[in-house]
């Protein structure tokens, strides 16, 4: 999501120093709320790192971040957060459900980045790469989340590590690296994924429940994750 506006430029340093002080703020701010073991810190920190390094590695340092990359650093950093804070959730008590909200607000998010890359005509590859691992990483929070409390067995983390299979699958398998195309049934499965993990880690929702539609979003994730692999690799034979 490039802006190639030359009105306005702002080094790229400056937009991770932004953005890590904003992380740097919930992080602080989540540590004076719940006091969260070390290891909380620890977590977001490499989290923080793991996100700065692919930034500053792909993109040109002398090209203008653009304010759609912009929205999904503020968005990761809200990311971040709840990631961060997933494997304590057993310990946050009424505090859930502001979990829950900021997992909400990060859901809504996920479409800012998008309209304003629309709106100002700077959509790009790398754009929406960073936002789908930023979904994926959000994703596995959540499975951790579910996991911490109980709601679900150790199965659930199949959920939010299906897309790091997979793309480290296509190291071996070279037929997996062709793009896909856009697909309105992943989109679907994916926010059917999120969704359900947002309500799986609410205080209100039973166990039963949680696990039941839990199993039915890793079907539906299989399903799609084998129509794309049916598709890449007929297409691989084709080429």
């Amino acid at each position: 999501m490039d802006s190639h506006t030359h009105t306005f430029r702002l080094p790229l340093a400056a937009d991770l120093v932004w953005s890590g002080a904003l992380t740097a703020v919930m992080v602080a701010a989540a540590g004076i709320s719940f006091h969260p073991p070390v290891s909380f810190y620890a977590l977001a920190v490499l989290l923080c790192l793991a996100i700065a390094v692919p930034v500053i590695r792909f993109w040109p340092a002398e090209q203008d971040f653009g304010w759609a990359n912009r929205a999904t650093l503020v968005r990761a950093s809200l990311v971040i957060l709840l990631t961060s804070l997933a494997p304590f959730t057993s310990e946050l008590g009424n505090w859930l459900w502001l979990y829950g909200s900021l997992s909400l607000l990060a859901l809504i998010l996920d479409g800012v980045d998008g309209a304003v890359a629309r709106a100002t005509r700077s959509a790009t590859a790398f754009g929406a790469r960073f936002d789908m691992e930023l979904d994926a990483l959000f994703i596995l929070g959540l499975c951790i989340a579910v996991l911490a409390q109980g709601k679900a067995g150790s199965w659930v983390l199949a959920l939010g590590l299906m897309r790091y299979a997979f793309v480290a699958a296509g190291h071996w398998f070279r037929f997996m690296e062709r793009p896909l195309p856009d697909s309105f049934r992943r989109k679907t499965v994916c926010v059917w994924q999120i969704v359900t993990l947002m309500i799986a880690i609410l205080p209100i929702t039973p166990t039963g429940f949680a696990t039941a539609t839990l199993a039915i979003a890793l079907v539906l994730l299989c399903y799609s994750f084998f129509t794309d692999l049916r598709w890449l690799y007929q297409t691989g034979r084709k080429a």
